[in-house]
């Protein structure tokens, strides 16, 4: 500035370069750059090796969208026959590279959304609980920015509309729109760039009322908003360096940290709209549609078919029992938790709308879940056979009682020969002595296995003996209160000083 301010004073070259104290070519440069405004200050274009296989530098850019790696191109001009270094190859890819992404950036416009309109949904790898992996269900809604985060033990679709219908509910309401990936339980395949929908998704979305959109395959900026939910839920979430989370003990433990979570984020300011996003949803509620008391059936498991004879369903290679009365019906079975918590719910829609009918702990294969209070009282089996009368001498005989019934059928079971002869005079006896003592004594002579020829009446005559006769007078019998062997007090006295030895020999 002090050489051009020279210039200015003297209009000299040489004057001004003796008062800037530079020589005078110094200040024809300077002069002759400010009248230029500028355009002296290019580089001038030098020719370099390069130049001839530019063309083919932009055809492999164009063709790998901009992803081609510099040292690959090197390596393919060298075979072309190019001559230069790897650092002008290396600049000149950049070059194309940058002009390459300059003709196909992707501009993004901010999207203002309507409350009650959109809500995302998405899912994120969870972490590992006792040894199975868990899965993140992330849902958004977008004008309010809530967020809702459920701890899933897998992707199938009774899990995750069973998620959808939690979701709604927390919600207090079900959105317009419902945007989210191309996953099977929502699309099945892609038809000229159509998605084509899976038939259960339509009869869930028809019951709440809510069309579900899917976004571009592989495009995860059309859902952004999910993405960074996703993104946020992992890093508090799954145990990392980062975080320094410790492991969880049990599927429960997680879900309660889902829920700490949610309530973490949606009470703090946002950092777009600067308003919690709990107040937000209080307002957006009123734009949301009322969600369906009762669930779509789809979100209660996997349908299966009670069997008309076997309260028994399976599902998943093991067996669970089901309520008798529901022989025939049709049930739904999922699973909740993971590890040693999961257990198999099973739920049974009535008239009187849903109602969890059983819940077990997991099945391994051979080894069925069986409740007792699901099986009416167990009849009356081949093993368990009672006697039954086909003629009068068999019913006389069991009218005696329950001692004859219980003489018959062990006596059979023993192989007794003769069963007729003996029950016969067993009605004999029942006309001479009293028909229950002769009851009595035929149970006593089945539990004890005596079915020979005389044994009847000889526990009779025994028992109606010993209860006739009076003890005689200085006869001693046997009772539960004292016994005919020989006390020991007598050994008290051994070893004592003073002992008469003889009386202690008669003793003994």
């Amino acid at each position: 500035m002090k050489i051009l301010d020279a210039y200015d004073l003297t209009g000299s070259l040489r004057d001004a370069g003796e008062l800037a104290g530079c020589s005078h070519h110094t200040v024809k440069r300077y002069v002759d750059r400010r009248a230029a405004a500028g355009e002296l200050d290019r580089a001038a274009a030098r020719p370099q090796l390069i130049d001839e296989y530019l063309p083919k530098v932009e055809e492999w850019v164009e063709r790998s969208m901009g992803k081609v790696r510099a040292d690959r191109a090197h390596e393919k001009l060298l075979v072309l026959g190019y001559t230069g270094s790897e650092r002008t190859t290396r600049r000149a890819v950049a070059k194309v590279k940058q002009s390459y992404r300059a003709g196909h950036v992707r501009v993004h416009r901010p999207w203002v959304t309507e409350p009650g309109m959109w809500l995302q949904y998405d899912y994120g790898d969870g972490p590992v609980v006792d040894g199975v992996k868990t899965v993140l269900f992330v849902a958004w809604l977008a004008w309010s920015r809530f967020r809702v985060v459920i701890a899933l033990r897998d992707k199938t679709m009774p899990s995750v509309f069973a998620a959808l219908d939690q979701t709604f509910r927390r919600l207090g309401g079900v959105p317009t729109y419902v945007l989210t990936d191309n996953e099977k339980t929502v699309t099945v395949e892609h038809i000229a760039g159509i998605a084509v929908r899976n038939p259960q998704l339509v009869g869930f979305a028809a019951h709440y009322s809510v069309v579900v959109h899917t976004c571009v395959p592989a495009d995860p900026a059309s859902k952004g908003g999910t993405e960074s939910s996703v993104k946020i839920s992992k890093a508090d979430l799954v145990p990392r360096d980062t975080n320094l989370l410790d492991e969880y003990g049990s599927f429960a433990e997680l879900e309660a940290a889902c829920e700490a979570f949610c309530q973490k984020v949606n009470t703090r300011a946002h950092r777009i709209t600067k308003r919690p996003p709990v107040e937000m949803l209080a307002e957006e509620r009123a734009r949301l549609h009322p969600v369906p008391a009762v669930p779509h059936t789809v979100a209660f498991g996997t349908t299966r078919v009670v069997p008309a004879n076997t309260p028994m369903v399976m599902f998943e290679s093991g067996q669970y029992s089901v309520p008798h009365t529901l022989l025939g019906a049709t049930v739904w079975v999922r699973t909740q938790g993971v590890g040693v918590e999961e257990q198999v719910i099973i739920v049974h829609v009535g008239d009187d709308g849903p109602l969890e009918v059983a819940r077990h702990d997991r099945a391994t294969p051979g080894t069925p879940r069986i409740d007792d209070d699901h099986f009416p009282p167990r009849p009356a089996g081949p093993l368990d056979r009672r006697p039954r009368a086909t003629n009068p001498s068999e019913a006389e005989f069991l009218d005696l009682g329950e001692g004859a019934a219980l003489w018959l059928v062990e006596a059979a079971a023993a192989g007794t020969p003769r069963m007729r002869v003996k029950m016969a005079e067993a009605l004999a006896l029942a006309k001479l002595f009293d028909p229950v003592e002769v009851d009595w004594a035929l149970g006593h002579a089945a539990v004890h296995g005596r079915f020979a020829e005389a044994d009847l009446s000889s526990i009779l005559d025994h028992h109606h003996g010993r209860g006739a006769r009076q003890p005689a007078a200085g006869e001693h019998r046997a009772g539960e209160e004292r016994s005919l062997t020989q006390g020991t007090a007598a050994w008290a006295r051994l070893g004592q000083h003073g002992t008469d030895h003889t009386t202690d020999e008669v003793a003994l």
